[in-house]
C-alpha cells in the first residue's frame, strides 16, 4: 500500500474493470446521427423496388423448379430456400412500415400490403405494434417485442405455459399466435381495429390490412381446391413455417445474448438511446445480403428511417461513437451455426426479470429443467 493509500500496480500488471453496459453513455443520439454520412439517409424508391423485384423473381423461380422436379430429394431444399425468401420479403415489407423504403407514404403502403399480405402478415397492424416496439425498446413496461416477464407474472404461469415458452422451442413458431393474441400479460389482436394496440384514428388502417390478409387466406383456400391441399402445403405452407422460424429466431437473437446480460429499464432510468443500445448486431454469413442486412440491428433500432442498403455503412461510421457500448457481432462462416448455440442457451437462461429495480436483467428459473410438479412458492 502506497503512502496515499492506493495499491501499487506494476507496469507489467493491468487492471481491467468490467464494463457496465447499463451505465449512462457518454454520448448523445445527435452525436451518432452526425457521424453517419448524409447519403445514408437518402431513400431511393427505384433501388428499393429493385430488391422487391429480385426477391419476387427468386420466389417464382423456386416455385417453378419445385413443380418441375416434384421429388422428395428437392422438396427439403425448396422449403429452406423458399422459407428464407419469404423472410426476405418480410424484411422489405418491414422497411415499408418504417418509411425507409421510400419517401412516399402511398408507395410504402401499397408495396407493404402486397408483400406482407403474401406471407399472411397484417401490414398496418404489425407496422403500428412494431413502431411501439421501436419507440420503447428496452423498456420492461412498454416494449412490445420479446418483452421480459416480471417475476410475479412469470410465477403465475402454469408449468405447461412455461414449458412451451422456454423449454420446448415453441416460441420459434409462435408468431401467428402473437398476431392473434400478443404475448402473455398483454391483450389485443393485430387484426381487431378496436384492440388496445391501436388508437381510434388508426382503426381504418387495421380494417384495410385485415381485409387484405383475409383475401390472401381466401386465395390460398381457392388454390388448395385447384392444386390440392398437400401440394399447397409443400409449395406454401412449409416455407411459411420456415419464414416464421426465421422471424422469431432473428428477433430473439437481436434482443438476447447468452454471453452477456443485457439490461432492461424501468421508469426514469429508461431512455430511447439506452434502450437502443441493449439491442445486438448479428452476422448471418451468406444470409446477410439475402435478408437485406437485418443483422445491423443497433443502428436500425436507433434510426429506422435509414434504408437497409445503407445500414452496413452507417454502422461502420457510428462504431467509433459507440465505443464499448457496441457489441461486435461474432464473425460467421457461410452458415451461422454459432447462432444456434446462442439461441438455445439464451432460451435456457432468460426467463423473467425482478419486479423491483429500475435496471434489471434476465433471471433463470432452474425448476423448468428439473420439474417437481410443485407450484412456485
Amino acid at each position: 500500500m502506497g503512502s496515499l493509500g492506493v495499491d501499487f500496480i506494476s507496469p507489467n500488471e493491468k487492471l481491467e474493470l468490467k464494463f457496465d453496459s447499463s451505465s449512462l453513455p457518454p454520448f448523445k443520439l445527435s452525436e451518432i446521427r452526425a457521424a453517419i454520412p448524409k447519403h445514408c439517409w437518402i431513400k431511393n424508391p427505384w433501388k428499393s423496388l429493385s430488391y422487391v423485384l429480385r426477391d419476387i423473381i427468386i420466389v417464382f423461380a423456386l416455385v417453378t423448379m419445385a413443380i418441375f422436379f416434384d421429388n422428395w430429394k428437392f422438396w427439403p431444399i425448396y422449403w429452406i430456400l423458399q422459407g428464407t425468401m419469404f423472410w426476405a420479403i418480410f424484411v422489405l415489407g418491414h422497411d415499408c412500415g418504417h418509411g425507409s423504403f421510400s419517401d412516399s407514404a402511398l408507395l410504402n403502403s401499397v408495396v407493404g400490403h402486397i408483400l406482407h399480405s403474401f406471407i399472411l402478415v397484417p401490414y398496418h397492424g404489425w407496422r403500428i405494434s412494431h413502431k411501439t416496439h421501436h419507440q420503447n425498446h428496452g423498456n420492461v413496461e412498454a416494449d412490445e417485442s420479446w418483452v421480459p416477464m416480471p417475476e410475479k407474472l412469470y410465477k403465475e404461469l402454469d408449468y405447461a405455459t412455461k414449458l412451451f415458452r422456454f423449454k420446448i422451442p415453441f416460441p420459434l413458431i409462435a408468431y401467428p399466435l402473437y398476431l392473434m393474441r400478443r404475448s402473455p400479460g398483454k391483450k389485443g389482436s393485430h387484426f381487431n381495429p378496436y384492440s388496445d394496440l391501436f388508437q381510434a384514428n388508426e382503426r381504418k388502417f387495421i380494417v384495410t390490412s385485415t381485409l387484405c390478409w383475409t383475401l390472401m387466406v381466401a386465395l390460398l383456400f381457392y388454390l388448395s381446391t385447384v392444386v390440392g391441399f398437400l401440394q399447397l402445403l409443400k409449395l406454401y405452407g412449409i416455407p411459411y413455417m420456415i419464414f416464421v422460424m426465421w422471424l422469431d429466431s432473428v428477433t430473439y437473437l437481436h434482443h438476447h445474448d447468452h454471453e452477456e446480460k443485457l439490461p432492461w429499464y424501468r421508469g426514469k432510468e429508461w431512455s430511447y438511446l439506452r434502450g437502443g443500445l441493449t439491442t445486438v448486431d448479428r452476422d448471418y454469413g451468406v444470409f446477410n445480403n439475402i435478408h437485406h442486412d437485418i443483422g445491423t440491428h443497433v443502428i436500425h433500432h436507433l434510426f429506422p428511417q435509414i434504408p437497409h442498403y445503407h445500414l452496413v455503412e452507417a454502422t461502420k461510421a457510428a462504431k467509433p461513437v459507440f465505443g464499448k457500448y457496441y457489441r461486435e457481432p461474432k464473425k460467421s462462416g457461410a452458415i451461422p451455426f454459432h447462432l444456434v448455440e446462442n439461441l438455445v442457451k439464451s432460451m435456457k437462461k432468460d426467463h423473467y426479470v425482478s419486479d423491483n429495480g429500475d435496471v434489471v436483467y434476465y433471471q433463470t428459473d432452474p425448476k423448468i429443467f428439473n420439474y417437481s410438479g410443485k407450484k412456485d412458492e
